[in-house]
């Protein structure tokens, strides 16, 4: 029997509750795919086999307050041919999330990031252009020596280590859809600029991309515009910024030159000595910010560029369903093993984009544009979990 039809089997034979709804959206071929890339695949009849574990890794998202072994009953997960009501002693279950490991998670994960992020929907672009944003956020681990020697944390004003290890997310969002295209998952020690660099290659052409001003750099802005068609970026401008004025388009709109760091050239040598940024001024209650940009004057003008950079905060709203709806307000991970951690955050990251893809699909139902949804608080995440 071909694995395919196994898996329709099964989609017969058990009640997957909640999942059901979501794990539609995942071809045969994406699930097949993510188990081959599981070290410790086998073919052996176990009472949880791993095509299954994937599922309880989801439904751990769904169900953050409940036990994983509790999660795994509720789903009514196990070996086809076996009693239902057997019981699922906890060692059994997280043996068999060691055997899948990390992988299949994150690469399914991504499948749905590359397929789903990029879709387009009527109404769902600014000027012709996709409308993305990446930032960072951290996830705070249980406290456990080899959790610690992995993570690390960030230090206190006292010179004293955070109470709990900590785990770095920087993810690429469309905040249109808030579909996750892409994620970087790291120990708290690594730069949230470096994890980025890691998927700019997943930036779609003809996009404008919004940063957090702790993104600052020329080797981070001028690779994403210059490595695409049509790629553009959005970020507040940093103190103190050191720059001449080169055309000056309007009141509080022009054109400056500065100078690309020793530093960034180091790490990057095919960087310009300088480079040429716009500057965009604008007033918020009373209080005056000024954006950096690479759209150029003669197509956007500076009021739709500042109206713009408030799209950023979708991406926040985003990492709010994650870390508080979906984890029913939990702050610590529930794992305790490093290649689980990171397992569960690839299940994490995969179970809210299935939501968002259940919610997109469930507004072009109605006729209405996933975008004009997304921040409504009739289609919050935490209705699904």
């Amino acid at each position: 029997m071909s694995f395919q039809q196994s898996l329709l089997d099964l989609y017969d034979l058990f009640n997957f509750s909640d999942l059901s709804t979501f794990t539609q959206h995942i071809p045969v071929e994406w699930v097949e795919s993510a188990l081959q890339l599981s070290a410790q695949a086998s073919i052996r009849r176990r009472r949880l086999p791993s095509d299954q574990v994937l599922w309880l890794v989801l439904g751990m998202a769904l169900f953050r307050d409940e036990p994983v072994h509790e999660v795994a009953r509720r789903l009514n997960i196990c070996a086809q041919g076996l009693a239902s009501d057997s019981l699922l002693a906890k060692s059994g279950v997280c043996e068999a999330r060691k055997r899948l490991g990390a992988d299949p998670v994150e690469y399914l994960f991504r499948k749905t990031g590359q397929q789903w992020g990029r879709e387009r929907y009527e109404g769902d672009h600014w000027h012709n252009l996709q409308v993305l944003a990446i930032d960072g956020a951290l996830l705070r681990t249980p406290d456990a020596p080899d959790l610690r020697a992995h993570f690390g944390s960030g230090n206190t004003a006292t010179e004293r280590q955070t109470p709990f290890p900590m785990m770095r997310l920087v993810a690429l969002m469309n905040v249109r859809s808030h579909i996750i295209l892409d994620a970087s998952l790291s120990p708290y020690r690594r730069s949230e600029m470096r994890l980025a660099d890691c998927f700019l290659q997943q930036i779609p052409d003809h996009s404008v991309t919004l940063f957090d001003k702790g993104f600052w750099g020329a080797d981070l802005l001028l690779s994403l515009a210059s490595s695409g068609d049509n790629r553009h970026w959005l970020i507040p401008a940093r103190r103190n910024l050191v720059s001449e004025e080169i055309t000056r388009y309007g009141k509080q709109d022009r054109l400056l030159r500065m100078r690309v760091s020793p530093q960034a050239r180091k790490r990057n040598p095919d960087l310009p000595a300088h480079w040429d940024v716009r500057e965009d001024c604008y007033e918020v209650r009373g209080t005056v910010k000024t954006v950096l940009t690479s759209l150029p004057a003669d197509k956007y003008s500076a009021k739709a560029v500042a109206q713009l950079y408030q799209e950023r905060w979708e991406i926040e709203l985003g990492f709010r369903d994650l870390k508080s709806s979906m984890q029913q307000n939990a702050v610590t991970l529930r794992s305790k093993k490093v290649e689980l951690i990171y397992q569960e955050v690839w299940g994490l990251l995969l179970t809210y984009n299935l939501i968002r893809r259940e919610a997109s699909q469930a507004a072009v139902a109605f006729g209405r544009s996933p975008w004009t949804s997304a921040s409504n608080p009739c289609v919050s995440i935490s209705r699904y979990s």
